[in-house]
């Protein structure tokens, strides 16, 4: 999973810290507790990210960041970015569209989305990003601004509708790239290192809406801005939060190439972390001797086929995936061959 970041307060426009009580609300200054709280969003994305990327090299079991609390860990980061990007919209866009400024940022976010697509095509080109966190971010501040004026119940209502659709909705032809960042309407997903779909993650940008518009027409804007001084300590926290793209398209570049780099000092064992993931597997069905020859086969057939790289990095195509099954299969009723 890459997770997002919407590195203003108000979410896609810089704000200054003047301006009349009639303008928009991020017009009369920064609230700190926003960009810290997306600054901890990036620190828990960092987190993810080197863990995937220590995944990816084979230093940690293979899938292990796309299931259990790892999997949960990373769509709280992403509901957690897009929450704050509807808040910002508010903040920013709640009273008058600032056109100028929302469509520099909107083109700020889109290039820095279609750098991650290429980046990802040529170093992952069977799961590259093709609609990720800075993809969803674009078209949710477009989709956002006609929720802004809205009653917050209604939008707040929205939000929950299409968080719960994917449970409720199954669509064949959602299992292709064409249509699946629409939404998890399939359930076999294509492959990708960071697919955050329309449905059900616009949700959490609607809540974020909602929430910004009742804390605009309630009053607590004032009450969080009043913190500030008392979160001054945490000033480098709020620096990163302001500057969080940057950050954002900076960080894993970064430390997926200090983990490459660390292949070359201390390479992974693959082979054992190929034997220890089968051989657990297989002996809630089978006894020991039967597991050893097992997988014994399919690491040397996958070998033999130059598929065995692929799966250990994750990045196996529909076609790729087709046959390590067929080997699999095939070393179940013939371990020894």
């Amino acid at each position: 999973m890459q997770q997002n970041v919407n590195p203003s307060a108000a979410g896609a426009t810089g704000t200054t810290r003047t301006g009349s009580p009639g303008g928009n609300p991020a017009a009369r200054g920064r609230i700190a507790i926003i960009d810290i709280a997306r600054a901890l969003a990036i620190v828990a994305m960092a987190i993810y990210h080197f863990t995937w990327d220590l995944e990816h090299f084979s230093y940690l079991p293979e899938g292990l960041t796309g299931q259990g609390g790892w999997r949960i860990f990373a769509r709280c980061i992403a509901s957690s970015f897009l929450f704050l990007v509807g808040f910002s919209l508010v903040l920013a866009h709640g009273r008058a569209i600032r056109w100028r400024k929302f469509l520099v940022r909107l083109a700020q976010i889109s290039a820095g989305a279609l750098a991650v697509t290429v980046a990802t095509l040529f170093a992952t080109p069977n799961s590259f990003v093709f609609f990720g966190i800075l993809h969803h971010i674009a078209l949710a501040s477009l989709l956002g601004l006609a929720f802004l004026r809205l009653p917050a119940v209604v939008t707040g209502l929205c939000g929950v509708l299409v968080v719960a659709a994917p449970v409720f909705v199954g669509l064949p032809g959602f299992d292709s790239r064409w249509l699946a960042w629409i939404g998890w309407f399939s359930d076999t997903m294509p492959l990708s290192n960071d697919l955050v779909p329309i449905f059900p993650f616009f949700g959490a940008v609607l809540i974020g809406i909602a929430a910004g518009r009742l804390a605009v027409d309630r009053g607590f804007l004032a009450v969080m801005r009043g913190w500030n001084d008392r979160l001054a300590k945490l000033q480098p926290l709020e620096f990163s939060g302001r500057h969080a793209l940057i950050i954002y398209l900076v960080h894993q570049p970064l430390l997926y190439g200090l983990v490459a780099l660390a292949t070359l000092v201390a390479p992974p064992d693959r082979d054992a972390i190929f034997l220890g993931d089968c051989t657990r597997a297989c002996l809630a069905s089978q006894d020991a001797a039967f597991c050893a020859d097992y997988c014994g086969c399919a690491e040397r057939r996958l070998k033999e086929e130059d598929l065995f790289d692929l799966l250990m990095k994750n990045d196996a195509g529909p076609g790729d995936m087709t046959r390590i099954r067929q080997i699999t299969t095939a070393c179940s009723f013939d371990p020894a061959g």
